[in-house]
């Protein structure tokens, strides 16, 4: 199993619009990536830094699958379409990770 995290930095003057985010982009990301095997998809809100400080992610996505194998598969199918829709809701671009689970 791996997660890819999906994190947009926090900015000054950053644009994103969590309402287009949560209501269009993640079910459409849904739509095309769970049949190329997209387990679960959870959605963070930096609220903030130990000790008050400003978070270094605005927003991060974590979206499990089977394998790097999946998705590798579902971004060659469909990774345009998704990647392409990110100036709809946001003015940063992402940075992106894939994670071993180890525990």
């Amino acid at each position: 199993m791996i997660v890819v995290s999906v994190m947009y930095p926090a900015s000054a003057g950053a644009k994103f619009d969590m309402d287009y985010y949560r209501e269009t982009h993640i079910p459409m990301v849904g739509a095309r990536w769970n049949a190329c095997g997209l387990r679960e998809v959870k959605v963070l809100h930096g609220a903030g830094a130990p000790g008050g400080g400003a978070p270094a992610y605005s927003v991060i996505a974590l979206l499990t699958f089977d394998s790097a194998a999946d998705f590798d598969q579902a971004v060659a199918q469909h990774g345009k379409e998704i990647i392409g829709d990110i100036p709809n809701f946001s003015s940063v671009q992402p940075l992106i990770q894939v994670n071993d689970v180890v525990v």
